[in-house]
């Protein structure tokens, strides 16, 4: 147990004792293999320049450099560029803004007032939720309402294209 020495100041010496003691067993072991080779097998899927900071703290950290409150689009970028480059971390990094930046412009007007965030339209560009997670949303978001909400609007597309194709009675 190499790490048993190594526990954060946060946490009572105890309860490191017990995670290390959890963490040693063959399960446990068994079941870390498997996650790292997953991680390493798709590595574009495991992207993001966040480190261990947070997501609120980067919010907090661009809400100051800004002086105002980040835009979501401002946020993902943060969080999935290169640092002191334009590139993303991944090729769905990339995709993902422009689907939603074509589906925004699609969906309003020239002129008209925008939202910050249509979590609709950023949920269709992602490819929907996974695990019940929505990808650019980090922890610090409550996806409930979202995914509620994007859950009710998948239903009546459906319903309205099985309408459409019905045979109209007259």
């Amino acid at each position: 147990m190499a790490w048993l020495d190594y526990n954060p100041v946060w946490l009572r010496r105890d309860y490191w004792e017990s995670l290390c003691e959890r963490w040693a067993i063959e399960p446990w072991q068994e079941r870390s293999q498997v996650a790292k080779r997953n991680r390493s097998t798709h590595p574009e899927k495991n992207v993001h320049t966040s480190g261990s900071v947070s997501y609120a703290t980067h919010s907090q950290k661009l809400h100051h450099e800004l002086e105002r409150a980040p835009t979501f689009h401002e946020f993902f970028d943060r969080t999935h560029k290169q640092k002191g480059t334009d590139d993303y971390v991944s090729e769905s990094a990339r995709t993902i803004p422009e689907t939603y930046d074509r589906t925004i412009a699609d969906r309003y007007a020239e002129g008209t007032p925008q939202p910050d965030l249509d979590p609709e339209a950023w949920v269709d560009a992602t490819g929907g939720p996974r695990k019940g997670r929505v990808y650019g949303f980090g922890d610090s978001l409550d996806t409930t309402l979202v995914l509620s909400s994007y859950a009710s609007s998948v239903a009546l597309r459906h319903m309205r294209v099985h309408l459409l194709r019905r045979p109209s009675v007259v």
